[in-house]
């Protein structure tokens, strides 16, 4: 349980260290900002698992609170931010019927897909609650920079970096035995 619970708040801080030196980078004041640490969410949940996940919603919520942008619309956030790499995590614990490794350009192009759907999903989330709640801030423009932050980080910073930390590090997906 000790374990569990260090492990929890060691990505819980890993996710904050990355989160709030962009948080000064605001696309829409108040309510989103370039989002880097997003490639987390996807490695956290391959490696981690649901407390990866959560980690992940509860690093974004503590960071929403940090940087004084707490609102009702950041349960939406956390939300989203639970289930799109629980997305992640599902499709290769259940879904794929294979070992989870990115060395093909199969498995590249599945993982590819999966992330867009991630950041479909959690656009899909977040949108309509910040849309009903703030009618000031412009819906599309927000549910496009919610879905570029959720899918151009993941690819382009997320895969590397999981490819890096299994083939190199030796991180072992955490459903891998499951198989």
């Amino acid at each position: 349980m000790k374990r569990s619970l260090l492990q929890f708040l060691t990505l819980v801080a890993v996710f904050l260290l990355f989160a709030i030196p962009f948080k000064a980078m605001n696309l829409i004041p108040g309510f989103t900002d370039v989002r880097p640490v997003t490639a987390l969410g996807p490695i956290y949940a391959i490696f981690f698992g649901p407390m990866g996940c959560l980690a992940n919603a509860c690093g974004n919520l503590i960071a929403d609170i940090l940087d004084d942008a707490l609102r009702w619309s950041s349960l939406a956030g956390f939300s989203a931010n639970f289930l799109g790499p629980c997305l992640v995590w599902y499709f290769w614990k259940r879904v794929a019927g294979r070992a989870f490794a990115l060395r093909g350009p199969r498995e590249l192009l599945a993982h590819t897909f999966l992330l867009i759907a991630q950041s479909l999903l959690e656009a899909v989330i977040i949108t309509p609650a910040v849309a009903l709640a703030y009618p000031e801030v412009n819906a599309k423009m927000f549910a496009l920079i919610v879905f570029f932050n959720t899918a151009v980080f993941p690819i382009f910073i997320g895969i590397p970096v999981t490819i890096l930390m299994q083939e190199e590090f030796g991180f072992v997906p955490c459903f891998q035995d499951d198989k």
